[in-house]
Formats: structure tokens, sequence, C-alpha cells
């Protein structure tokens, strides 16, 4: 009966592996050049959560725009991962860009509001919003040579695929870590690139991440600070 307790017990560990608070800092460059800052914090309280990401501009893009960008994440906790309920975007100087989405998992429908305008999209199973997705990847049951997670981005709904590129240990602000490196597969020149470097030794958190946008900026996201408990 002890060694099955035991074995029940080592099964079940990583299910608890992810903590219940994490306050997040990155930085945000392009080519080399630092243009915002990010500050995250997640919260878990029973079977909720939330998150909240401010990104800031500094350096030469504060001079040509200074904003503020607010992502929020509500939702809950369910056997697969993280289900949001609600997903708000917010500019501090341009509201007409505003976006709110709300998920009706009962109907399988989403609902958004984007520039007074409401639509509805399926909505598929496990599906995670703009940033969700991200505290996702702590939540994933195995971490194999493929991910799929479906994404809403705006009024659609895009499913990605994420493959292994390798095993790497990588030198961040905020330390050296032992990481998962995955990107995206693209199919079409005009689907955005991504990579993600998970963490290994902390809970598979995301300590880099790129997205490279076709006819737009490349932006590199790098960790310089995690508090987690």
């Amino acid at each position: 009966m002890r060694r099955l307790a035991a074995i029940w017990l080592l099964a079940s560990a990583p299910a608890f592996a992810a903590p219940l608070e994490i306050a997040a800092e990155y930085r945000l460059t392009t080519s080399g050049v630092t243009i915002g800052h990010i500050s995250e914090v997640f919260q878990r309280k029973g079977d909720a959560y939330t998150i909240q990401s401010v990104t800031r501009s500094e350096g030469p893009l504060k001079v040509l725009l200074d904003d503020q960008l607010t992502l929020e994440s509500s939702g809950r906790f369910v056997t697969t991962g993280l289900q949001p309920l609600e997903f708000s975007q917010r500019r501090a100087r341009d509201s007409k860009r505003d976006i709110k989405s709300t998920f009706d998992w009962d109907k399988g429908v989403m609902h958004t509001t984007m520039h007074g305008e409401g639509t509805q999209t399926t909505l598929p199973r496990e599906t995670q919003d703009r940033i969700s997705v991200m505290y996702q990847f702590m939540n994933l049951p195995s971490y194999g040579d493929r991910v799929v997670m479906p994404m809403a981005t705006a009024r659609k709904i895009e499913f990605y695929t994420y493959r292994l590129v390798e095993e790497v240990k990588l030198a961040t602000p905020a330390g050296e870590f032992q990481t998962r490196h995955y990107e995206r597969v693209v199919t079409d020149a005009k689907q955005t690139r991504a990579e993600v470097w998970l963490a290994k030794d902390r809970f598979n958190f995301p300590v880099r991440v790129v997205f490279d946008e076709p006819r737009s900026l490349r932006l590199e996201q790098d960790l310089l600070e995690l508090k987690a408990r």
C-alpha cells in the first residue's frame, strides 16, 4: 500500500507544480533596440485565475509613441488547464482599438466586441486567448514533439501548432535556464511566426518569446525577473 501511495503521489506531482502567484518582468526589443517593458501578474485562487499583462513604451518608441497596452484574462482551471471566460485588450491612447471577448463554453461560441461591432465565432475546445496561451504552457499534460493550441486573435481563432526545436541552455537577463525551445509551424507566408523557450526547472514558464509578423516588426521578449510562490 505504501508503494502504491508513493507512486500515486509522484504521478500527481506535476498537477501541483505550477505556482499560485507569478510576477514577471520582460524586456521588449526589436533589432537589438529596447522599445518596451512588460509587467505580468498571474494569480490563482481555487479554480479561478486572473492574468494581467501591461506593456509600456520605452526607448526610441516612447518618443514617437508613448502608449500603454493592457491585456487581461480571467477564467477557470479545468482538467485540460486554463479555460478563459473573459479577455480584454486596452490601449491608453486609442480606445477605438480596444477588444473585449467572452467565451461561452456551454454554447461553443466566442463573442467579441471590436470597433464598436460585435461578432460571434465558433469556439473550439481548449481555445486560449492572447495572454492565457503563454500560461497554458505551464499546464500541458506532456511536452512532446508537437503542441497544438487554438488561440483567439481578435475576431477569429487560429490553430497554433508548435514543434520542438531543441532542448537548450538559454542565457537571459534573469539568468540561465534549461529550456524547451518550440516554434510555430507555419504553412502560409502571411502567418505570424512565433517561438517560445520554456524553463524546464521553472514550471515550464516562458523565459523568451519571439513574434515575427509579416510586414511588421520582429518582437523579442526576454525575461528580466521572475517571482513565484
